[in-house]
């Protein structure tokens, strides 16, 4: 007669199923909100933000930056224990990363220059008129800000999180898994803004992952890419200097005006996909 095994943990028999490259990244994620959680509170306090009411800029922007701050000393422990350097998530400290920062800061920012400058021409939006003193004003502090927080994400994202992965899934599939994982922890932020730009954030996860092989392993394309593209978007929303017309569909430019929940900005990742592709 057969005995029965009691001693069966349907728990433990999950979790090991689970690969331990997704275990490691599940364990990273969980570290950073637990440590960043009683820092969140405090800034949230501080802030005095009301969960009834969206975020203002000024408010997110201390939480934004205590999140960050948090990041790379966890990285660096996660580093320690899995025993792989920043330069094997492509981060290092060399012209050839700079370089390469450069050229994906330039592509990115054209490329929106393009795309809106299109939409220009088809009667679709207006520019403002601004103070030049005021936008050299902006412009510099804008850079700086988001040469940080898109290092803090291609670090964690397309660096520590893809490299995980691809020790237990094929390349397609760690793509896949990243960049879904980057597109929804945006949901962080504000959802009723963010919830139509999950198809666009995904899509660029996917995009800036093709910049990284592009680049042979380095994060300093897609860095460049995402700082391009973060600076403009952010630059442009600071200072208001364009205005749609609404002359077509949220759909097409952007639903809330962001051109991730639109045609044209899909239609922007697409092409800067190709370009990444041929070269």
């Amino acid at each position: 007669m057969a005995v029965l095994n009691t001693n069966f943990d349907p728990a433990a028999t999950f979790l090991a199923n689970i690969p331990f490259s997704l275990l490691t990244a599940i364990a990273f994620f969980g570290a950073w909100a637990v440590c960043w959680l009683p820092v969140a509170v405090i800034c949230a306090i501080a802030i005095k933000w009301q969960p009834s009411k969206p975020l203002q800029p000024e408010q997110k922007l201390p939480l934004l930056a205590s999140l960050y701050l948090i990041a790379p000393p966890i990285l660096w422990a996660a580093s320690r224990v899995t025993g792989v350097s920043f330069s094997d998530y492509g981060f290092t400290w060399d012209f050839e990363i700079l370089r390469s920062l450069g050229l994906g800061f330039s592509l990115g920012a054209l490329g929106l220059a393009i795309l809106f400058g299109i939409q220009t021409a088809l009667g679709w939006l207006t520019w403002q008129k601004v103070e030049v003193r005021q936008l050299i004003s902006v412009l510099l502090p804008i850079w700086l800000l988001a040469l940080w927080i898109s290092g803090t994400e291609e670090l964690v994202f397309r660096g520590f999180l893809l490299t995980q992965l691809r020790q237990d899934y094929s390349v397609g599939v760690a793509a896949i898994i990243s960049s879904v994982v980057f597109a929804l922890l945006h949901l962080i932020w504000e959802r009723r803004e963010t919830i139509p730009q999950l198809s666009g954030l995904w899509l660029m996860g996917m995009v800036l992952v093709l910049a990284r092989f592009v680049d042979g392993g380095s994060l300093g394309l897609a860095w460049g890419l995402h700082t391009g593209w973060v600076w403009a978007i952010a630059s442009l929303d600071t200072i208001g200097l364009i205005a749609y017309t609404g002359k077509i569909p949220e759909g097409i430019t952007g639903k809330h005006g962001k051109p991730l929940a639109g045609v044209a900005g899909i239609f922007c990742l697409l092409a800067t996909g190709v370009i990444l592709w041929l070269y």
